[in-house]
């Protein structure tokens, strides 16, 4: 277990709600000049995933924080210069190139792992490294083929070698062409500065430990460590030296850990209203949502449909700090349809209105209908107030 420290402050519950807020780059203004890649930076953590509602998670999450933002700028800030690698972190994640070298344990544990799921055939693995040094950047078709035909998972063999080179760090993403990942050796891709593994893995962790931290401004253990998927007794064996200071907040039964830069002053200023992504870094962790916001968030995609609460990718809603509902959108030509809307209360219809509408306006919808609303006293009002923004 963690050794026991004394806690350097004490945090209200509002408090580390407002220092989660703004080390996540939703309380103070905006920092348009770092743009995308300062978002990226900032978060050391952007999840991908294949579903594409309004647009794709990892194109909503700098929206979130800076508005509307072009598909370019966001593409070339995650796949373009050698300013980021697509990795195993929280999941499938974009991440700045800076954190290579932090993922040296992750690509050893990689390489010594001895069973796998797929069998790869004899010279399957040095075929693909060859074609990639004489042909690449390549994707997995030009490569031989994504599938041997069967169903999703039934890769063909140069797939499950170019992925397992990946892993190891030998192949990175460059680009992405149709959501399909273009490979090249990382030799020729990363710079030179971070492309090595010298850290050991303690130093790995201890470093991905800090940032997490920072990305979080405050969290408890299973929080931290979740952020990067660590080990818990990761986490213990290197927290004392990460430059986290142990704090305890009102409310939390765990204790908490906490960036002393967050504590260094008070988080003050604008308050974003925006939808989430279901994948965002600021509600990934569904208990750490529940224990900040007292807002059960689960994405249900995945659920049976008539199992469904929400809705397929329900987004929630931020507004004024806080999670004040959730909407499943769609997109019918030009109209963003709410399928399925839930308000907190009569105070969150202006905010959903600005945020459906904004988000109409990001994705070129000229307007938005709804259709479901849970609170049906609230749907005149909610109607109202989206003509009103519409105008």
């Amino acid at each position: 277990m963690t050794p026991v420290q004394p806690p350097a402050a004490e945090l209200s519950a509002d408090q580390a709600r407002r220092i989660a807020l703004r080390a996540q780059g939703f309380l103070g203004a905006p920092d348009r000049r770092a743009g995308v890649p300062g978002v990226l930076r900032h978060l050391g953590a952007v999840q991908l995933d294949t579903i594409s509602v309004l647009a794709r998670s990892h194109e909503l999450i700098p929206y979130a924080r800076l508005g509307a933002v072009g598909r370019r700028p966001v593409e070339e800030a995650y796949w373009s210069g050698g300013r980021a690698f697509e990795y195993w972190s929280h999941a499938a994640c974009v991440l700045p190139v800076e954190e290579w070298p932090h993922f040296a344990f992750r690509r050893r544990a990689y390489r010594s792992r001895p069973q796998w799921h797929h069998d790869l055939p004899d010279s399957a693995y040095e075929t693909v490294i060859k074609q990639l040094r004489t042909e690449g950047p390549l994707t997995a078709t030009e490569l031989g083929g994504a599938k041997n035909g069967g169903e999703w998972w039934d890769w063909s063999a140069s797939k499950v070698a170019v992925e397992r080179a990946l892993m190891y760090g030998e192949v990175v993403c460059t680009e992405r062409r149709g959501w399909k990942r273009v490979y090249d050796l990382a030799e020729r891709a990363l710079p030179a500065s971070v492309l090595h593994d010298d850290l050991d893995d303690a130093e790995c962790v201890r470093r991905l430990v800090a940032l997490a931290g920072q990305s979080l401004g405050v969290g408890t253990r299973a929080d931290i460590a979740d952020y990067h998927r660590l080990k818990a007794e990761q986490f213990d064996a290197v927290v004392a030296d990460s430059g986290l200071v142990p704090v305890t907040v009102q409310g939390w039964s765990k204790p908490a850990w906490a960036d002393p830069a967050a504590l260094a002053s008070e988080p003050r200023g604008r308050h974003r209203t925006t939808l989430l992504s279901p994948f965002d870094s600021l509600v990934w962790e569904r208990a750490r949502t529940e224990r900040i916001f007292a807002f059960t968030h689960r994405l249900e995609a995945y659920v049976p449909k008539p199992k469904r609460i929400h809705g397929y990718f329900a987004m929630p809603l931020l507004a004024g700090g806080k999670l004040q509902g959730r909407v499943d959108p769609a997109r019918e030509g030009t109209t963003l349809v709410a399928r399925q809307v839930s308000l907190a209360g009569p105070k969150a219809v202006p905010p959903m209105a600005q945020a459906l509408v904004e988000a109409a306006s990001w994705v070129g919808c000229t307007e938005v209908r709804l259709e479901r609303v849970e609170a049906p006293e609230l749907r005149g009002p909610l109607t109202r107030e989206i003509a009103r923004v519409l105008a």
